[in-house]
């Protein structure tokens, strides 16, 4: 049966079955590598899309402008607008419906990307949300296709690091229970999975055969590791104690040692990026000052030669250009 995603919208993997998935990574492997030839599409001509952000953003918006514009659409990144300002989030999102075809949202509540699908009628992407960040995991998956080519997704064993609780864990989790892998969510006891999430990833793992875990035991997570992922200790907009979070993952930070423990010359080094595997930012700049050091990875560690992490931010085109064409082409 073929598979058919036109007018779907794409708000995170658990809606989407692993064959569909499976759909959208061959996709992206395609028009990877038709760019990579100077081929450029138009499978999108006279489209045109809309971009939201609630939270500033790096790759994501120019993942979607360059994806979009390579295969003929025209975009609108709206800012100063009236979305949930002096217009409620039905109003704009059936506005919107009228002169757009696809709208990307990238902000705060899972809710309200569910909302603006609910009644924009148009395909809404999910850029990410403090829950989920779907075109992500496609973009880490396509990278661990090409950079682990000797096994499938469902022979790999991925672990993340870190906050366990935050939206990339849990995306990671919902990616890795479809596709039948082997996820560990590495990290302290007082930043552990929600038991409703993990029951949630279990029941898909009943028919995939994945194998999802949470432990706050290094070793023995990541030993045999295809690959060690993390994140920042603090999401965007997250108000914490910053010296007290430092203090919970300083002993999961990424280093040379974790990596060595893996006992596998190949594993790969992931990172969904911006990281503070330096102080060369401002904001870095500003926790030293306070003494306190939120490196989520030794700076030998993110350039590594095994680290993919630039792999990966290139991929979320390839992955965004595979999720558009698909659901609005």
């Amino acid at each position: 049966m073929a598979i058919n995603l036109k007018g779907r919208s794409f708000l995170s993997l658990l809606d989407f079955t692993p064959r569909e998935i499976r759909y959208l990574l061959d996709l992206s492997h395609d028009l990877k590598e038709k760019k990579r030839m100077g081929l450029h599409g138009n499978l999108l001509k006279g489209k045109n899309i809309v971009l939201l952000f609630d939270k500033t953003s790096t790759r994501t918006r120019c993942a979607f402008e360059v994806a979009t514009l390579e295969e003929g659409a025209h975009v609108t990144y709206l800012s100063n607008s009236q979305f949930q300002v002096k217009e409620s989030l039905e109003d704009t999102a059936k506005v919107l419906g009228r002169f757009y075809d696809g709208i990307e949202y990238r902000g705060y509540a899972q809710k309200t990307v569910v909302e603006l699908a609910k009644y924009a009628g148009i395909p809404v992407w999910n850029g990410l949300t403090d829950a989920d960040h779907p075109t992500q995991i496609l973009a880490d998956f396509l990278t661990l296709e090409e950079m682990v080519s000797n096994k499938p997704l469902s022979d790999m064993k991925l672990v993340f690091v870190g906050d366990t609780r935050n939206n990339m864990s849990y995306a990671l989790m919902y990616g890795a229970a479809k596709m039948g892998m082997h996820f560990v969510a590495l990290g302290p006891q007082a930043l552990a999975p929600n038991p409703d999430i993990l029951d949630k990833v279990w029941e898909v793992s009943k028919s995939t055969g994945a194998v999802i875990e949470f432990t706050d035991k290094i070793d023995k997570a990541v030993q045999g590791a295809d690959a060690i992922y993390t994140d920042v200790w603090v999401s965007m907009g997250e108000k914490v104690d910053y010296a007290e979070r430092a203090k919970l993952l300083t002993p999961y930070r990424v280093t040379t040692d974790m990596f060595n423990k893996t006992g596998n010359p190949h594993t790969v080094f992931m990172h969904c990026l911006p990281s503070y595997h330096d102080f060369e930012t401002e904001t870095a700049q500003h926790f030293k000052e306070q003494g306190i050091d939120m490196r989520e990875v030794e700076d030998a560690v993110f350039r590594h030669r095994n680290s993919v992490v630039f792999d990966q931010a290139e991929n979320r085109m390839h992955t965004i250009k595979a999720v558009l064409v698909s659901t609005m082409g």
